[in-house]
């Protein structure tokens, strides 16, 4: 059960997914999060860097190209405490089953390989709740390489690392800089027990993979009101949030 760092132990469950880009924990977490809807379960959805408190301050500063290690480390800090403040707390007292794509880990990782301290970044997130399931998914860095580098003809400043200087060259920048946060994942799965998955594996092996690691914490999870299209929408195995919205327009 997730519970707060005093012990606090609250009604719902977090499941949370980690790893660097190009992992695919992101499909992952959709296709885990279609499966959950269309199972009648009751679920909240929180993204890393998507509170609206701070897009502005963050937008600017990355445009300006103002952003210090730790003034970026500061800044998402105050998106998490918004959004678990304002997101997260809520639906795990109500009960319902929240899925957060990246969570402090990121935060961890990221901020340790700008070499900001270890210590003070897991200090400032000392109040986050923890999660009942921590999904690493590991790919090897040449495959995230290849999956992103593919997809993306130019790479942002700070994707980058450019504002680490290893290296004048974008894409070899951002080789390194992957490669930090990957080694600062790799420490992080261990000292926290996340549970790893092989980001390599096919799409559909790994979803099933992760539906074994989740089915055992839904005994007791709040449902959704029940939705006569969704029924028969997952009946024959269809979900999906345009679907899903059909039937709430067809059932009013």
């Amino acid at each position: 059960m997730a519970h707060l760092p005093d012990g606090t132990q609250l009604p719902g469950k977090l499941f949370i997914v980690e790893g660097i880009d190009g992992s695919g924990k992101s499909t992952q977490l959709d296709l885990l999060h279609k499966w959950l809807v269309s199972s009648g379960y009751a679920v909240a959805f929180s993204e890393w860097n998507s509170s609206p408190l701070v897009a502005r301050t963050t937008k600017r500063g990355k445009k300006k190209k103002l952003l210090s290690p730790l003034t970026f480390s500061l800044i998402h800090s105050v998106d998490f405490a918004n959004r678990h403040q304002q997101q997260i707390l809520p639906a795990l007292r109500a009960g319902a089953i929240v899925l957060a794509d990246r969570y402090i880990y990121t935060a961890f990782a990221r901020d340790g390989a700008r070499g900001v301290n270890r210590d003070w970044v897991r200090d400032v997130y000392s109040f986050a709740a923890v999660p009942d399931v921590a999904l690493y998914f590991r790919v090897p860095l040449d495959e995230s390489l290849r999956r992103i580098i593919t997809g993306r003809p130019t790479l942002k400043y700070y994707e980058a690392g450019l504002d680490l200087h290893l290296s004048e060259d974008p894409f070899e920048s951002y080789r390194i800089f992957q490669g930090r946060i990957l080694r600062e994942y790799d420490l992080i799965a261990e000292d926290f027990g996340m549970t790893i998955v092989d980001a390599a594996l096919p799409l559909v092996t790994q979803q099933d993979m992760v539906r074994e690691i989740i089915r055992p914490h839904l005994d007791g999870v709040m449902e959704s009101e029940p939705n006569p299209w969704r029924s028969v929408l997952a009946h024959e195995g269809l979900s999906g949030r345009y679907l899903h919205a059909f039937g709430e327009e067809a059932a009013q």
